[in-house]
């Protein structure tokens, strides 16, 4: 009886290894299918050996499969097959297209003229710095004087300067 327990040992090995490489190999899902039909006998045989031992294979399984899962879904990216087919996350440049926090916070009580109407969000010239604003409140026409009233994250919040 020892080579069966060997055999169902051999057969959760299987499935680490299959599971594993269906994460590396596309395969549709038939390495997985595999997978699970090994785990599926090695745990049949321990249970031919003793319930003890069957429901102590249960509970590797259960703590197998997300830990292996895991770690090769970690592992995948840094591998060369891995980089070759993953995209690299975008590299962005200091200012480049999102406006920096710190130097929006100079711009308190600056005063700018309105681009493009503001219905509430449009653009405004500071100083020959274009910046998306959103209006206090309501629709503010082109060539208006506005001053920031408020700086919250990369949001300029202006108000329209009346004209006396």
């Amino acid at each position: 009886m020892g080579w069966w327990l060997a055999f169902a040992v051999l057969l959760y090995v299987l499935f680490v290894v299959l599971l594993v490489a269906e994460v590396f190999v596309p395969s549709g899902g038939l390495i997985s299918v595999c997978a699970v039909a090994c785990l599926i006998a090695g745990t049949i045989i321990f249970f031919k050996q003793s319930t003890v031992a069957g429901i102590a294979a249960i509970i590797l399984g259960a703590v197998m499969v997300p830990s292996v899962l895991t770690y090769a879904y970690k592992t995948f990216p840094h591998t060369r097959f891995g980089k070759s087919v993953t995209l690299a996350p975008p590299e962005r440049q200091r200012g480049d297209a999102v406006p920096d926090t710190p130097e929006l916070k100079e711009l308190l009580g600056a005063v700018g003229v309105v681009l493009t109407p503001l219905r509430p969000v449009g653009m405004c010239d500071f100083a020959g710095r274009r910046i998306e604003c959103v209006t206090e409140s309501g629709y503010v026409d082109k060539n208006k004087e506005v001053e920031v009233i408020n700086v919250e994250s990369t949001q300029l919040t202006v108000r329209v300067i009346e004209e006396t």
